[in-house]
């Protein structure tokens, strides 16, 4: 009996120890490309259905989704003209009209050239022209901006914000009105009622060098000029163009109609999608704090876990991340439980390639998160843009080579 049990007791003490070695291996090798581990991808490419799609939602309104228009490849921002007209920006370097839901087949001339390269989401990819915004009196001085990748004289390439004035199906009088030093990847602009162009660039190391326009958030005039009460105006050591510093990837601006303050949706990496509140000055930690794990697993900061003391913390922030894109705030009557509401894109969640989705968060009268509701993830589309109509209702952009806006409106008998 004592044999018995010191056989056993050394062959549980064997089983505990082969139990903790293989809780310290691996479960799967995962292959890795460039540091970050390849996607699977299942998920993704699924085409979208004809549709409509008939949902309930949290707050008890039911809503439908039809498809309103298609014909796009990787459609990227959508805005409106005064006259009702739909203008959206594609990848591949393209400015496209759309009229009650039918895509003019001849995209709008005269914008400037851009390169496009890769599928949206791969490594490497390279968006052709990207965030669109219309001037406040548009009726008056036919202007609008976007965002778009530059070629230059050597085939480098840089970001760029051009100015053009849109007539019809043509653009005319084309000026570069910010070039970017070099300042590569995703770009997002934004134009307020007090004609301030406002332009947020991504950036990897260098988004705490104040020397450079990466990782920044920067407030223009509509003409590219640099307004004198900028918070760096005349400070040694600071682009005056800064408006804030310290942030990754920029993929959406947009500005709180109650508070007036722009908002940012900034993409991290594994983990750590944030919005942040911009405010003058103001620096946002990346690359030294973050919410999120880098690609190959360790967390982002080098701290014992992540934080922001000493920096502006995130209003809301995403773990796992969802790759956060565009995003508005819901102000119509249409859909009435939802007003007040921001609404923000995802291309894709957990660093699954086909599980892009909507979000909903509700916010209190401080700007705080109540709750959040998902959306749309059942269509397994890359969701790019989010912008609220004149007409009151939700449009989404698809960011797929078969792209699609898509409009979410109440239910038949709601």
């Amino acid at each position: 009996m004592m044999l018995f049990r010191a056989l056993s007791a050394a062959t549980a003490a064997l089983l505990l120890a082969q139990s903790a070695d293989a809780q310290q291996q691996p479960t799967a090798k995962v292959p890795f490309s460039m540091g970050i581990p390849v996607a699977p991808i299942g998920l993704a490419d699924q085409p979208l259905p004809k549709g409509p799609f008939n949902y309930k939602t949290a707050e008890q309104m039911d809503v439908r989704v039809n498809v309103y228009a298609t014909g796009l490849e990787y459609p990227y921002s959508i805005a409106w003209l005064p006259t009702g007209e739909m203008l959206v920006t594609e990848r591949a370097g393209r400015l496209r009209i759309v009229r009650d839901g039918k895509v003019d087949p001849k995209p709008v001339s005269g914008g400037p050239p851009s390169k496009f390269a890769g599928k949206s989401g791969a490594v490497g990819a390279v968006h052709g022209y990207m965030t669109l915004a219309v001037h406040p009196q548009f009726a008056q001085n036919h202007w609008i901006y976007f965002s778009y990748t530059k070629v230059l004289a050597d085939n480098s390439t840089t970001d760029a914000v051009a100015r053009a004035v849109l007539k019809g199906d043509a653009m005319t009088d084309l000026k570069d009105i910010w070039v970017g030093d070099g300042v590569r990847g995703a770009i997002s602009i934004l134009l307020t009622a007090d004609n301030k162009l406002w332009i947020a660039t991504s950036g990897e190391g260098t988004a705490q060098d104040t020397k450079t326009l990466a990782g920044k958030v920067m407030r223009l005039n509509d003409d590219g000029s640099v307004p004198k009460d900028n918070p760096f105006v005349g400070k040694e050591g600071y682009r005056p163009e800064i408006y804030s510093l310290g942030h990754r990837s920029s993929l959406g601006l947009t500005q709180n109609p109650t508070t007036h303050e722009v908002w940012l949706s900034e993409m991290g990496p594994d983990g750590g999608d944030e919005i942040n509140v911009i405010r003058a000055g103001k620096n946002y930690g990346w690359p030294l704090v973050s919410m999120g794990r880098t690609y190959p697993g360790p967390w982002q900061s080098k701290k014992n876990e992540p934080t922001h003391d000493g920096f502006e913390p995130p209003q809301i922030y995403w773990v796992p991340s969802i790759s956060v894109s565009g995003l508005t705030f819901y102000t119509g009557d249409k859909l009435p439980k939802w007003k007040g509401d921001l609404f923000v894109g995802g291309l894709r969640k957990g660093e699954i390639p086909g599980t892009g989705q909507l979000d909903r968060v509700l916010l209190n009268n401080n700007m705080e998160e109540l709750r959040r509701e998902t959306l749309l993830s059942d269509l397994h589309q890359r969701i790019r843009d989010v912008k609220q109509g004149p007409d009151g209702l939700l449009y989404v952009a698809t960011d797929e080579v078969q792209g699609a806006i898509l409009r979410i409106e109440p239910a038949p008998g709601h």
